[in-house]
């Protein structure tokens, strides 16, 4: 399930926003101000935060610039939300790195659907949504996985964890941060759960010859990567 956080002090906004994104499949963290904000983003990672422009003990473009100072929280995409509608703001909130604004009132419909925008954007999803890379495809929407045009026989776990590699190609991730990304709050966490997870996936490739995109580094973790 897609996983935003809204940063956003005013209780009633959050509450339409909960409502709005649950009827759209997703779920919501939530943050009264940037240090709450940070704070879940120690723990958890989401696909996307909703981010307020005013916000009590520092505003939502410091904490956007904080983000992309972050190495590890950089590509998060952020859709900065904001009672300011006059065109100097939105030009400072895109030059901070921001990747789509909305001025409030908002309807929750138009949300939604900059929410599914900002997200194929970041992934390279197609107007579909799925996802590709090299020989894989994965549809969010049905759950399904193929390789070289094959459906892949996965289990919960291993389709998150290729859902959330396929969404993030190239990059190396520890064992600690999959746990984090690609694993519920509510499963046991432990570091091995990772590697069986990968020898499964891996397994389920390897008639296709892609297991190699799954790929191991030394010390450091896993990333998926051209063979």
């Amino acid at each position: 399930m897609t996983t935003i956080l809204f940063v956003e002090d005013e209780a009633p906004i959050r509450d339409l926003v909960r409502f709005a994104l649950s009827r759209a499949g997703m779920t919501m963290l939530e943050a009264g101000d940037n240090a709450e904000a940070e704070r879940l983003l120690a723990s958890r990672r989401p696909d996307l935060i909703l981010l307020d422009w005013m916000l009590p003990g520092g505003s939502g473009i410091e904490l956007l610039r904080r983000l992309r100072r972050n190495p590890e929280l950089r590509d998060l995409p952020v859709i900065m939300l904001t009672a300011l509608a006059e065109e100097e703001q939105k030009v400072r909130g895109l030059e901070a790195g921001a990747d789509d604004y909305l001025t409030k009132p908002f309807s929750p419909a138009e949300l939604v659907a900059r929410i599914r925008a900002v997200l194929r954007r970041a992934t390279g999803a197609d107007e579909q949504g799925r996802l590709r890379f090299d020989s894989l495809e994965l549809d969010p929407a049905t759950r399904r996985a193929w390789c070289r045009g094959h459906p892949l026989q996965l289990g919960p776990t291993e389709y998150r964890l290729l859902h959330f590699l396929i969404a993030h190609p190239g990059r190396v991730y520890t064992r600690a941060q999959l746990l984090d990304y690609a694993w519920p709050p509510d499963e046991a966490r432990e570091e091995r759960t990772v590697d069986v997870a990968i020898r499964r996936l891996r397994k389920a490739l390897e008639p296709h010859g892609a297991q190699g995109l799954i790929q191991t580094l030394r010390g450091a973790g896993y990333r998926l990567d051209h063979a």
